[in-house]
């Protein structure tokens, strides 16, 4: 097959853009190699988590002095709170690009993704002069948005952790956790495939044996949770007649003929003939049709799924998807250090601790879901939004936002906004998600949520799919204004 020019100038700029990638990691690696502590400080997500655990392996793998802090988010006061801590070297991973201003003078390597501070395209602030003079920092940063390829679907927190770990050293059975990090940051298209840099990762964890794809079922909870509740929680996609309603799930296998238990238990969804699977999922295909869904809708049914050898089949850590909702778990309730210490393989008492907030955090996210539907999603022209009060916790708003946005209840042509109560500070948490429909439109919620809130002297920014911001209590309709009027000139292009 020949390539047409266009797909070769495309093919080219994306080799030089790894290429470049590459040197950058190797700078970053060196300034690493040449210190004997190091602080990692991460996100708390499990993208930052894997993040944290993958600079924490290749670290200790090198024989450093490593210890680990995780932060919902980095402001001036903990970066001031840090730098006092007089490491070395700290190295932020899964944050720290959009917070540069903040870092003047420390002496750091970052590994994010996150639209970075600057006008985009801008090589790493190491490189460059400009007014905020990045050049005279001892600052190292490694961001794809810095070299033309996007963080928001391509590479993860983890996977940019992944390409330095990679040149300090054979380091490739981490690239499990780079997948895990690239899937709980929910960077798999809606056919569950990873692509960009992160199915360049992917390739080598199977290569490598600590990877396995497969295709299957988009749904979660195929290894730990009973046959009926796989299709009564399913919520990525919607299925009508099914999620919520538990009899419905269980006659709707009774029909197919499908077995629910054997010996006395529970069946799980692995343990399904392929037969089985097919008869399942042509029945759920047919039911949305008759529903007037669309081909496209159906077709996402289906997709990759990863998993990993070396984890116990039927376990929640033996899938990426289930796995990477139990590190979600733990930085919901600000236990980063669980999430690490699961990833490094110390599982006797943390996997049991993280299986507890799990079930905790999906209650709240059901406790979340009934307020706001009680509560009601108010529409605006361009945007539609909800307000969480203290009932919504803002270490979930986000993950709500996408729920509701994703639940086919509510009009997915407009980006959805959520606000609540800041637990840790005085003012507003807000969140907001759009589809990447909006996103090939023009949407950026990036630069939605960074300008607007900057406006309200507040701080916000993110991907142009999913962003978040903090604004002073009191000023949401001003928020809303201005977050109206900038989206609406994204998305008619003026």
């Amino acid at each position: 097959m020949r390539l047409s020019e266009e797909t070769k100038v495309i093919l080219l700029s994306y080799i030089m853009a790894l290429a470049r990638m590459k040197e950058r990691a190797k700078r970053i690696a060196q300034r690493l190699r040449d210190v004997d502590e190091v602080l990692i400080v991460s996100h708390i997500d499990a993208d930052g988590i894997t993040s944290a655990s993958i600079a924490y392996e290749a670290l200790r793998r090198m024989g450093k002095e490593v210890e680990v802090e995780f932060v919902k988010q980095l402001e001036k006061k903990n970066i001031d709170d840090i730098d006092e801590e007089g490491y070395d070297l700290i190295w932020f991973t899964d944050l720290g690009s959009g917070q540069l201003t903040h870092l003047k003078g420390l002496n750091c390597v970052i590994t994010d993704h996150h639209e970075p501070q600057g006008k985009a395209g801008e090589p790493p602030v190491e490189d460059r002069g400009n007014i905020l003079s990045y050049s005279r920092q001892k600052i190292s940063e490694l961001n794809p948005h810095r070299h033309g390829i996007d963080g928001a679907t391509e590479l993860s927190g983890a996977g940019t952790t992944y390409l330095v770990a990679g040149e300090l050293g054979d380091n490739s059975d981490l690239s499990k956790l780079a997948v895990i990090g690239a899937v709980g940051d929910l960077q798999a298209s809606k056919k569950g495939r990873l692509i960009g840099k992160n199915r360049d990762i992917l390739e080598e964890g199977v290569t490598g044996g600590y990877v396995k794809k497969k295709t299957d079922a988009l749904l979660y909870g195929l290894e730990s949770r009973p046959l009926p509740k796989v299709l009564e929680y399913a919520s990525d996609p919607i299925l009508p007649g099914l999620t919520g309603d538990e009899n419905a799930c269980i006659n709707f296998l009774v029909d197919l003929d499908i077995p629910l238990k054997e010996d006395g238990e529970w069946r799980k969804w692995y343990q399904l003939s392929s037969d089985e699977k097919r008869k399942i999922m042509s029945s759920l295909a047919k039911k949305l049709l008759e529903r007037g869904y669309s081909p496209r809708y159906v077709d996402e049914l289906v997709g990759e799924v990863y998993s990993f050898p070396d984890e116990e089949v039927g376990s929640m850590l033996h899938e990426a998807k289930e796995f990477s909702t139990l590190l979600n778990s733990c930085g919901r309730y600000k236990k980063g250090e669980i999430g690490l210490n699961i990833c490094i393989g110390n599982r006797e008492e943390y996997l049991e601790e993280a299986k507890k907030m799990l079930k905790g955090h999906q209650q709240v996210l059901v406790d979340c879901m009934n307020y706001v539907e009680s509560e009601g999603i108010i529409e605006k022209d361009y945007l539609q939004y909800f307000h969480g009060g203290d009932e919504v916790p803002d270490t979930v708003l986000g993950t709500v936002t996408g729920m509701i946005l994703g639940s086919g209840d509510v009009d997915r042509s407009r980006p959805m906004i959520a606000f609540t109560v800041s637990e840790d500070r005085d003012g507003i948490k807000v969140s907001s998600r759009g589809t990447k429909r909006l996103v090939r439109n023009g949407l950026d919620l990036s630069k939605v949520m960074s300008r607007c809130s900057k406006e309200l002297d507040g701080e916000g920014g993110g991907h142009d799919i999913a962003a978040g911001a903090f604004i002073p209590e009191g000023k949401e309709d001003e928020f809303l204004d201005k977050a109206e009027h900038m989206i609406k000139e994204q998305l008619e292009g003026r």
